[in-house]
């Protein structure tokens, strides 16, 4: 079969579209035919950070949707190492049923950013009709997702983007006011009439958190998910004092850390998809061997939504 393999740690140009052997699956764990293959942030983590994910030589990736081989099961992951290929050995725990109205590209675009978008909006900080939030990088996978979620659930949501096209993206998504990252504090005690954010869900990291803790209200939360542009300066506590702020730096694996966790969570995210109320954008579509093209538009941030990849498409 055909897979998406890095030798060594580093930029894109170390992964490999290469033929390697079909997988061999352990008790517990049944094979999939890929259909398609999400592509997170994290994968380049798994490329660039020593002791993050897979050590290389390994198959990158962790999210796709597809079939079990032996059934014909429409089944979707996260969390299952070597995802970037044709076939992959999936654990039954891991894997969850796609129900009809979902296709196997929407499902590898949702899963893992729209149940991160689902715990934020309803566990991180559950949001409740009238809150004022901020979501981050509003264009992108999980912010587009977070922002229609926080609208279904009654919030009123500032949205932060870095140019205009991205801007229209999260205002079709249900943005109450979209704005830039500069100053982007004072814009929200501004926008919340002084009073600040109930909850910021940052997917940013360094470059927003400190100035973050500023655009809070009393006792507002600080939800840092993501850090692409690094992890943030050390937080002195003494800084929370001034509203008794909260902060928390959340993990999907926490909640769904249990096979009956996952299934349910990743039940209600598709239950949404399928009856229309969560819309899923599927930013750019690459074929499998394309893997390098992908990891380059999403590091240089060109791109809106969800990457993903698709085995047995041509270049």
């Amino acid at each position: 079969m055909h897979a998406v393999v890095f030798e060594r740690k580093g930029g894109p140009e170390v992964l490999e579209y290469k033929e390697v052997d079909d997988p061999r699956p352990q008790e517990g764990a049944v094979v999939v035919d890929v259909e398609a293959v999400g592509v997170n942030y994290r994968d380049v983590y798994e490329r660039t950070r020593p002791g993050y994910g897979a050590d290389p030589p390994a198959v990158v990736g962790i999210e796709g949707a597809g079939t079990v081989a032996s059934s014909g099961e429409r089944v979707a992951w996260v969390g299952v190492p070597g995802s970037y290929a044709e076939h992959a050995a999936a654990p039954r725990e891991l894997l969850v049923p796609v129900p009809e109205g979902v296709s196997a590209q929407t499902a590898a675009a949702v899963l893992l950013q729209g149940m991160t978008a689902h715990y934020l909006a309803s566990d991180s900080y559950a949001i409740e009709a009238g809150d004022e939030v901020v979501v981050h990088s509003a264009a992108g996978g999980v912010g587009l997702l977070l922002t229609q979620l926080a609208k279904l659930r009654g919030g009123r949501v500032i949205a932060t983007t870095s140019t205009a096209e991205k801007a229209a993206l999260a205002r079709e998504a249900g943005a109450d006011e979209v704005i830039g990252y500069e100053g982007f504090a004072d814009r929200v005690r501004s926008l919340t009439g002084g009073d600040g954010a109930a909850a910021i869900y940052d997917g940013v990291g360094k470059a927003t958190f400190l100035d973050g803790l500023k655009a809070l209200r009393p006792l507002g939360r600080m939800i840092l998910y993501g850090s692409p542009s690094g992890q943030p300066d050390p937080l002195d506590v003494a800084a929370l004092t001034a509203g008794s702020l909260y902060v928390q730096r959340p993990l999907l694996n926490t909640y769904v850390r249990t096979p009956e966790l996952l299934r349910e969570r990743a039940g209600a995210l598709f239950e949404l998809v399928a009856s229309g109320r969560l819309d899923v954008r599927i930013g750019h579509r690459y074929p499998l061997a394309e893997a390098r093209r992908a990891h380059e538009d999403l590091e240089a941030r060109r791109t809106a939504g969800k990457l993903i990849l698709l085995p047995g498409e041509r270049s």
